[in-house]
């Protein structure tokens, strides 16, 4: 199972390379050379998000005690995507401003004001989008410890069970135990009593021999 989600890492670290590389090219292109490069970037970007989906289905089949470690790289590449889709936003929007120049003749102030108002806009969206992956991160990590926490007292009940049938056994053995030395009590006070009344009943053998031997003198 990591060996795959390291074979996704592979393939989106070499992803992301060619990304930057390409999006550092917008703002230098013209014309349709500019174009096809914008459609490359968007494709790219598409295969990279998918690849960061498999990784997270991945991340979720790690056992949960190795897991953790999974989720923070998942973290940082995730945090290396949305990098990523800024800077092309940005070079989108500064692509954008360049046509319509060249369309309305625009050498100018519109055209800075716009740009300004739309990399404001893109920011804040940007922002939006790192609480909203903030809670999701916030809620995997809490199913996680959720599972650990059920793993755990699953583990605790299994123990306290293994418990209660041990002294169930205990008593058990306790309750024979018990029989057994009752048992043994009672024929040693029988053993007593009938020592006892054999030792009167020759004492009195004794006494009637003594008697008529005296008696016949």
């Amino acid at each position: 199972m990591s060996s795959d989600f390291e074979g996704y890492e592979q393939d989106f670290a070499v992803l992301t390379a060619e990304i930057t590389g390409r999006i550092g090219k917008v703002p230098k292109l013209l014309g349709d050379e500019k174009k096809q490069m914008v459609a490359n970037v968007e494709k790219q970007l598409e295969e990279a998000r998918e690849l960061l989906e498999q990784m997270e289905l991945e991340v979720r089949e790690i056992p949960a005690q190795s897991r953790g470690m999974y989720s923070s790289r998942m973290r940082s590449y995730k945090q290396e995507m949305g990098k990523l889709e800024a800077d092309f936003k940005r070079s989108r929007i500064a692509y954008s401003d360049e046509v319509r120049n060249e369309l309305l003749g625009d050498d100018g102030n519109s055209s800075e004001n716009q740009r300004a108002h739309l990399l404001d806009n893109t920011e804040r969206l940007e922002r939006s989008s790192r609480r909203l992956e903030a809670g999701y991160q916030i809620a995997v990590e809490t199913e996680q410890i959720g599972q650990e926490m059920l793993e755990n007292l699953s583990q605790d009940r299994e123990k306290i069970q293994g418990s209660r049938e041990r002294l169930r056994e205990t008593d058990a053995n306790l309750g024979k135990s018990s029989r057994i030395l009752t048992g043994m009590l009672r024929r040693i006070i029988q053993n007593r009593i009938l020592i006892v009344i054999l030792a009167i009943i020759i004492f009195f053998t004794i006494l009637m021999a003594i008697y008529f031997s005296v008696k016949r003198h």
